[in-house]
């Protein structure tokens, strides 16, 4: 007889990847608190130092340029310095820039603590976060759990817009701004103490990497589609650099970047930022406007999900010319639906535009490591960065078409259409590998 030494593992419980994943949930769902104050803030700044819609939305321009522009070097410095020690600096700097914008008493501070401090922030703690967790963690439920993170945006909206509003509506927008530094604070303990970079780091393999586990001689093995979790040594701006060049050679790269500039432009850019004070144009009170986004947020969370479970399953370009298609059709109905009251026309919208509002980056993100494999989450920073580019033109042409127009209404047909345009690159996309 002879008597193996080779331990088998046996995993009893939860495995450690699930903790990872809650731990980021809630660091994402902590940094979505002030990427839901633009819209809240516009009217009170407005009212307060009489700067103009097109002064604070430019504001929010640069806070979502710097968004996406910071995130494929996040995901870079993540690789070579951990997401635990990049994730908590981006944390604080969000607390600094919230915090300090109560002092502003300038136009250029509100670009400064607004758009600077937190755009760097919220950009280091962008969807390439949430792409690098499940990179990392995990092999079974990619989609699922890629779909769980993304949420933690939308319901970071759910829990904190209607509070928000109320504050800014009763206290002040300084209240306001001081409630997402503290929150952002709050999170900092959690991430540092609780958020681990490696599967490597405690001992234990990605989540269903069963070839990674099978014997020691074989700890390095993985099935096909897991990333190699080693932390990189080289500079990690060179390495963001050289992902963009490699991608940018390829067709499905900008067919990618451009569909998700579109679906910038109509997210966080129009919608986000603008529905509020497009409500309250048609005598809607902002309390009751910043719930209807709220309602967007909670069926954000079912929608996102879904597509995160469909994107394991279904073609992720099918998706996204399904979603980008009807996105588009819901935004040009949009503007006959505002009125003083909240009509039950309206309430469909919100329905179904919920479900849509952030599905896109499932299969965005599933493509992304299809096509590019190991690189899969830099460049996935790097088409997250034309979605805030794409949502930042959308902020600003919005702001000065209300400035201009006296309304909202080119701005909604214009996104409806921009939309119909990205489903069908979408559907252009072509699966080969490099």
């Amino acid at each position: 007889m002879t008597l193996s030494t080779t331990p088998t593992p046996t995993r009893r419980g939860l495995h450690r990847a699930w903790f990872v994943a809650a731990v980021a949930f809630v660091a994402i769902l902590g940094a979505a608190g002030f990427r839901a104050t633009p819209g809240v803030l516009i009217n009170p700044l407005r009212e307060e130092f009489g700067w103009s819609t097109g002064t604070i939305s430019l504001a929010v321009s640069v806070n979502l340029v710097l968004y996406g522009l910071t995130a494929p070097f996040a995901a870079a410095l993540m690789d070579r310095f951990g997401m635990r020690r990049v994730v908590a600096l981006a944390l604080l700097l969000i607390a600094a820039g919230s915090g300090l914008t109560v002092l502003m008493t300038a136009s250029w501070q509100l670009l400064l603590l607004w758009g600077v401090f937190v755009g760097l922030g919220t950009g280091s703690m962008a969807l390439v976060f949430a792409a690098t967790v499940v990179d990392r963690w995990f092999v079974r439920h990619r989609g699922l759990v890629t779909g769980i993170l993304t949420a933690g945006g939308a319901t970071g909206q759910l829990i904190f817009l209607p509070v928000l509003a109320q504050l800014a509506e009763g206290p002040g927008w300084r209240f306001a701004s001081l409630s997402v530094a503290g929150s952002a604070l709050a999170v900092v303990p959690f991430v540092w103490w609780l958020l681990r970079d490696r599967p490597e780091d405690v001992g234990t393999t990605a989540y269903g990497d069963r070839a990674a586990s099978r014997s020691e001689a074989n700890a390095h093995g993985a099935e096909p589609g897991a990333v190699r979790t080693e932390p990189s040594r080289g500079n990690a701006a060179v390495r963001a650099v050289t992902a963009l060049a490699r991608a940018a050679r390829t067709r499905p790269f900008w067919l990618l970047a451009g569909g998700f500039a579109i679906c910038g432009a109509s997210t966080n850019g129009l919608v986000g930022t603008h529905f509020i004070p497009a409500a309250h144009d048609h005598g809607m009170a902002e309390p009751v406007a910043a719930s209807l986004l709220a309602v967007i947020g909670i069926f954000d969370i079912a929608g996102t999900i879904a597509s995160g479970w469909l994107s394991d399953k279904i073609d992720p370009k099918v998706l996204l010319g399904v979603y980008y298609g009807l996105r588009g059709l819901s935004l040009m109905v949009l503007p006959s639906l505002f009125a003083a009251t909240t009509e039950p026309s309206m309430l469909i919208f919100i329905v179904f535009y919920g479900l849509d509002w952030v599905a896109t980056v499932p299969p965005t993100v599933a493509l992304c490591r299809r096509i590019y494999g190991a690189d899969g989450a830099v460049v996935f920073g790097w088409v997250f960065g034309s979605h805030q580019v794409g949502a930042a033109f959308a902020a600003v042409g919005a702001g000065l078409t209300r400035d201009h127009l006296g309304a909202y209404d080119l701005a909604w047909y214009g996104a409806g259409a921009l939309c119909l345009i990205a489903a069908g690159m979408s559907l252009a996309i072509r699966h080969a590998k490099k």
